[in-house]
């Protein structure tokens, strides 16, 4: 088999390279009691889009900042009393999708929500506010102010916060709740259940948002990692900084956060994945403490993995 990264015992011992910041755990404290003094002004507005077993919602609140942020919220009308609920993050600058793609959920009696990332391709507000540069890319937004103004500390935190609005809704059981994405989707999927323990289940899938370090040294800074190639070249062409950034962008490592999960988890990984490198995501994976298990796709990259959905289904149905 071609190898494009470690090998498989070197992946399964590897524990990161990017820098943590000594205050890494205060400082998501810090944020989490943020998110909670928030008024959400939870909003909720029927859709147009109709189907004979499930009502439709467009789903409003505020974020952390002031942001509005958006979410699609579909819920089954043929099951009694409080039920499962699958709340799915989508990948790098994309949106929640169609109505169609939650169906399948609220066919079983599951509500499903899918929340739209801050400035990204749906309808959640990037309200801004940060000093420097923001380029095109959000892992450099906020890199040049105080941590605390990293965009993607603020979508961590919209996550956990849209996942404990929707473990309050009278016809979700709180306990039955698990989350779901790939790439940004699965970064965001780990982001989650480490600020939001009560997650029970997650499928996160060649996750994005892990070990900086190592995909800048694996020279793979580009695709989805392209903007720290581009932010070297411009702001510290001779990576006087270097140290610095990375230990920075440690704030917003998912691996991390790892640690945080209480929920079963059940990850796809593809060993040929030149875009969110395996290591990278195993980084994440080694660090998990509850329950887990890897499925590996030794030919596939960045792509569909065969099946996985599949499992991701049948995984879910056990809540």
């Amino acid at each position: 088999m071609p190898i494009i990264d470690m090998s498989m015992n070197e992946l399964y011992q590897y524990n990161g390279s990017n820098p943590r910041p000594e205050d890494f755990d205060a400082y998501w404290e810090r944020a989490l009691a943020e998110m909670r003094s928030v008024d959400a002004q939870v909003e909720l507005i029927p859709s147009s889009f109709k189907v004979p077993y499930a009502e439709c919602y467009d789903l409003y609140f505020t974020g952390v900042g002031g942001a509005r942020i958006h979410a699609k919220y579909v819920k089954p009308t043929h099951v009694q009393g409080p039920h499962p609920a699958i709340i799915q993050f989508h990948g790098y600058t994309g949106n929640a999708g169609n109505w169609t793609d939650k169906l399948s959920y609220a066919s079983l009696g599951y509500s499903c929500i899918t929340m739209d990332c801050r400035g990204q391709g749906g309808g959640s507000e990037d309200v801004g506010g940060v000093k420097g540069t923001t380029m095109n890319g959000h892992i450099i937004r906020g890199l040049d102010d105080n941590p605390d103004q990293l965009l993607f500390r603020q979508i961590y935190l919209d996550t956990a916060q849209l996942t404990g609005i929707v473990m309050e809704f009278a016809e979700v059981d709180a306990t039955r709740v698990g989350v779901i994405g790939g790439s940004q989707g699965g970064g965001l999927t780990l982001a989650c259940a480490a600020l939001e323990p009560r997650v029970q289940r997650l499928a996160p899938y060649f996750p994005f948002l892990c070990d900086y370090k190592r995909v800048w040294d694996m020279d793979l800074a580009k695709d989805a990692y392209q903007e720290l190639r581009t932010y070297f070249r411009y702001y510290d062409p001779q990576h006087v900084r270097e140290e610095e950034i990375f230990k920075k962008l440690g704030y917003i490592d998912v691996q991390y956060l790892a640690h945080r999960i209480e929920g079963e988890v059940l990850m796809g990984v593809g060993l040929m994945d030149t875009v969110c490198p395996p290591s990278t995501q195993f980084a994440a994976y080694n660090k998990i403490r509850s329950q887990k298990n890897l499925e590996i796709y030794p030919d596939f990259g960045h792509e569909e993995l065969p099946g996985f959905s599949d499992k991701t289904v049948q995984f879910m149905l056990q809540l």
